[in-house]
């Protein structure tokens, strides 16, 4: 094995394990991880009903999120719960 080799093999491994951080605009990568974590446990109607506070803790316990808590706003608040309903109504479809 020549030495391009081993350093494209150290790259791919490198590249697989790095996930790019989220911030408060990320709102469909925001959902996504929601989604992942929450599931079906949260339907369209549940989603809506969840308090700010809640889903502002949710936002920050994202494991690569790096969004600052005070950045945060109801907009920003609002767009995640639109996002989160939309990935969770993609996932019935299937």
């Amino acid at each position: 094995m020549c030495c391009i080799d081993v350093i494209l093999i150290i790259f791919a491994t490198m590249t697989m394990n790095y996930e790019l951080p989220i911030y408060w605009s990320d709102y469909e990568d925001i959902a996504m991880a929601l989604y992942e974590r929450f599931g079906d446990d949260f339907t369209e109607s549940k989603i809506y009903r969840v308090r700010f506070t809640d889903l502002h803790k949710w936002v920050l316990e994202i494991p690569n999120f790096k969004g600052e808590p005070k950045d945060s706003n109801e907009g920003h608040l609002e767009r995640i719960q639109t996002a989160w309903v939309y990935e969770w109504r993609e996932n019935q479809k299937k």
